[in-house]
């Protein structure tokens, strides 16, 4: 069992528009509405993948039908948390162009007795797991040092954490030394506070939070593809896709493969293929957030690898 921690619940919607100008009116040409937040498009991914998975999240009363639905279809096990006010909303805002302007919501304010009940979940869930992901932002009211307190609590359970996050959330988990860390390109260029703007300065900073004590950091590229390393080297790992349709969520996709090759004992290489092949799988698709497994079986074979001497 996989336990995914996604205590930041969304609804996602994806809206196409002739174009986008600030100040200005735009009328969409059509919309999409789905769950979604980081931890729920991990977890969704795992399982299309056939891997078994649990996703801690909250719920809201009138999105719970939606999501408990949803997320029974795709073969996650949800354990929603119900809270009265709203989730939050991500709005993805995609232009003629292609360009996509993403707007994330905040998420809602909980109370002491919410949060505990989160973190009930949270340590079922690591009873339950070989492996717990930590993804995303968290609601208003937890403190930015929480993923670092729950990432020591798998490590002292004798788990495997992998954490996804930005800013103070991630910097302070790094003080923990999980056995995964996947930050992207913007927020790795936040964590060591230099621009990150190619795969060898990617590989530069992967190889120094794996010296920092991280098992095995990724670092996502976007269309670059990604790096990552371990005690038996570093790869890289690249696509060409030629019809992208949305790439919002192919980060979390991606971290949903990583997770999977984890899981499966596969090498470094082979992990970082499943991960860009997930990625890449969600790009190519309208949905935000999922890859299919047929989908991620077709891509894998065309992800370049390439090892990386030091």
């Amino acid at each position: 069992m996989i336990t995914v921690i996604g205590f930041n619940t969304a609804i996602d919607r994806f809206i196409r528009l002739d174009s986008l100008r600030p100040g200005e009116v735009s009328r969409a040409l059509d919309e999409q509405v789905s769950p979604g937040g980081k931890g729920l498009h991990v977890a969704q991914t795992i399982a299309a993948l056939g891997e078994r998975v649990q996703l801690i999240g909250l719920v809201d009363p009138a999105h719970r039908n939606m999501i408990g639905r949803q997320m029974c279809e795709r073969g996650v096990l949800f354990h929603g948390i119900e809270i009265a006010d709203s989730l939050r909303t991500c709005i993805a805002l995609q232009d003629a162009t292609g360009q996509i302007t993403e707007i994330l919501g905040q998420g809602p304010l909980l109370d002491v007795t919410q949060q505990e009940a989160l973190l009930r979940a949270f340590r079922r869930g690591v009873e339950d797991s070989d492996l717990i992901v930590l993804s995303g932002s968290l609601p208003r009211g937890f403190e930015s040092t929480i993923y670092a307190e729950l990432a020591a609590h798998v490590r002292d359970a004798g788990k495997r954490c992998l954490v996804d996050a930005g800013g103070a959330l991630m910097r302070h988990a790094l003080e923990v030394q999980p056995f995964v860390v996947k930050p992207n390109r913007d927020e790795i260029t936040e964590l060591f506070g230099r621009p990150i703007a190619d795969l060898d300065a990617a590989v530069a900073a992967a190889r120094e939070l794996h010296a920092r004590g991280v098992a095995m950091p990724v670092v996502s590229m976007g269309a670059l593809g990604a790096v990552a390393v371990d005690d038996s080297g570093t790869w890289r790992a690249a696509i060409e896709l030629s019809d992208v349709r949305n790439t919002v969520g192919s980060g979390d996709c991606l971290l949903a493969g990583v997770t999977v090759g984890i899981a499966r004992g596969l090498p470094l290489e082979e992990i970082l293929r499943l991960g860009v092949a997930c990625g890449a799988a969600n790009a190519l698709a309208e949905e935000t957030g999922y890859a299919t497994r047929a989908s991620v079986n077709a891509l894998a074979p065309q992800v370049r690898l390439q090892r990386i001497e030091f």
